[in-house]
């Protein structure tokens, strides 16, 4: 088995405007072992389109044995349109796939938080946003996005069909589920469990090992049941009802990034995968922003790099039991913004506009 090394970090890029933003990571992580004498040990490797093009797949084997002995990994952003007709056991995001399944990152804990200098960016009015705190909690190795049989296949009357499979097992419901009670316990105690119990199967199981577990272990957490197109709704509505949400890979996917545009910008979100703890009290985890590779803005020195930041202020949470450094990273990006610097994605009226080399640096000012 192999061990893993403390305080190690695995930096992986990626494509797109992962490099960028990465790269503000990694001049906060020197200011950390220079100002605070934290001995924090960094190896950065290619992950997704620009692995492929080095060496024909989207992350090597090295690479991924890099990850495993990593106390934390931090990733930028995989994919684009240079790469979608490959086929799909050689696109970009199966590396990151392939790290969720073999690391056993089964919980992605995904913040969707409008900080008040941003609340008129939100596309909802601003009493319904401002305050707005919601931590998604998805199942993220199960259900649809790993079930067999997968795949597209030939049929008799000479058209195709494609496959996938929704599936899980009462073990893989009740670990992810017991996160978001535990996580609701240091918030306000308060879980929605979302699925489609009315249509499917898998929905009807959730339902039931959620309640059961609730029952037996979490009645001081009030618990709600919620069909997952009701929520999608709901989210739009009156998301502030929300502290808690819990829920599998597919509608996690979804609900988390409509969650996301309420608070104005993806640009800003960081998210953490976690794997069960061992015996020895260490965890797998990976960090990376909720936005993607942004092909389009890359190489142009305008993206934000704060939900990347956020991430490794989550990293070091979540990996490192930091929490005081974590917290005195998220004041940083705060100060910032009370400050009025903006990069161009929450560019508005009375603000200034920065690059993203500026913003890393302006966060950096703001550490003590």
């Amino acid at each position: 088995m192999i061990k893993v090394k403390k305080r190690k970090f695995l930096l992986l890029p990626g494509d797109g405007i992962g490099p960028e933003v990465i790269g503000e990571v990694k001049k906060i992580i020197n200011w950390f072992n220079k100002n605070k004498s934290l001995d924090f040990e960094i190896d950065e490797e290619l992950v997704g389109g620009a692995s492929y093009e080095k060496h024909g797949t989207p992350i090597t084997d090295e690479v991924f044995y890099k990850a495993l002995e990593s106390e934390a990994v931090i990733l930028g952003a995989v994919g684009g349109p240079k790469w979608d007709d490959l086929e799909f056991s050689k696109k970009p995001e199966r590396a990151l796939l392939k790290l969720r399944k073999e690391l056993k990152l089964f919980a992605n804990l995904r913040p969707a938080i409008c900080f008040k200098q941003l609340v008129d960016a939100s596309s909802l009015k601003p009493d319904l946003v401002s305050d707005l705190d919601i931590l998604f909690v998805r199942e993220l190795t199960g259900g649809i996005y790993f079930g067999e049989p997968r795949g597209i296949k030939p049929i008799d009357n000479g058209e195709r069909k494609g496959i996938n499979t929704h599936v899980y097992t009462s073990s893989e419901i009740e670990r992810v589920a017991r996160v978001a009670f535990d996580l609701a316990r240091k918030r306000t105690k308060k879980v929605t469990s979302c699925e489609k119990s009315n249509v499917m199967e898998s929905g009807q199981l959730w339902k039931e090992e959620v309640k059961a577990l609730h029952e037996k272990e979490y009645k001081d957490v009030e618990l709600k049941h919620m069909l997952a197109d009701n929520c999608a709704m709901q989210l739009v509505r009156y998301p502030k009802q929300f502290d808690v949400i819990v829920t599998d890979n597919l509608f996690g996917d979804m609900l988390s990034d409509e969650a996301a545009m309420l608070t104005g910008s993806l640009g800003l979100l960081p998210s953490a995968s976690l794997g069960a703890k061992d015996k020895n009290g260490n965890m797998r985890s990976l960090y990376e922003p909720v936005h993607g590779s942004a092909p389009d803005i890359a190489e142009k020195g305008i993206a934000n790099p704060i939900a990347t930041i956020l991430s490794f202020a989550m990293a070091l949470k979540y990996s490192l039991d930091l929490d005081k450094e974590s917290k005195t990273l998220e004041k940083a990006v705060q100060s910032v913004l009370d400050e009025g610097l903006r990069t161009k994605d929450i560019l508005s009226k009375g603000t200034k506009e920065v690059s993203t080399s500026e913003m890393g640096d302006a966060i950096i000012s703001k550490l003590q």
